[in-house]
């Protein structure tokens, strides 16, 4: 059995968390994961800044950043790591790729499962297998509103 906590540090009070549980273990029954727990950070860009900054040396706002762990399972469970998303962000990426916020944050969601499955970029071109394959969950996965 999965877990996955979801944190809105927006102060927005808009996300349905429930709906965004929901979608990470849609996601994690997708890739056949079991056993795993995570956490998800829903934040704005300057809190993202500093944890880019942080944690990659990059003083800039990004989508996504996984916090892959190495705990090793624990009772049948593994704590997986952690995601935080910048909201600003992602509505950012919304409008310049003409798709709903709600999309986008799905997208993200499953970026940062994917790399905390241990999945990393090879190239930065659409057709990286990490990212075809983020693109077939995304369309095989359906939710509900995140937001």
């Amino acid at each position: 059995m999965n877990t996955a906590s979801i944190e809105d540090m927006t102060g927005e009070g808009v996300f349905d968390l429930s709906a965004m549980e929901k979608f990470c273990y849609k996601v994690m029954e997708r890739l056949e994961i079991d056993g795993w727990e995570l956490s998800v950070v829903l934040c704005g860009d300057e809190f993202m800044r500093t944890l880019n900054h942080d944690y990659r040396g990059k003083d800039e706002p990004t989508d996504v950043l996984s916090f892959p762990q190495e705990e090793p399972e624990h009772d049948g469970v593994t704590y997986a790591g952690d995601i935080a998303i910048s909201i600003d962000s992602v509505r950012s990426n919304a409008e310049n790729f003409g798709v709903a916020p709600e999309e986008e944050t799905r997208r993200v969601l499953i970026h940062g499962i994917l790399h905390l499955a241990g999945m990393d970029h090879e190239t930065n071109g659409q057709t990286e297998p990490m990212l075809v394959l983020q693109e077939e969950i995304l369309q095989s996965v359906t939710g509900e509103a995140l937001l």
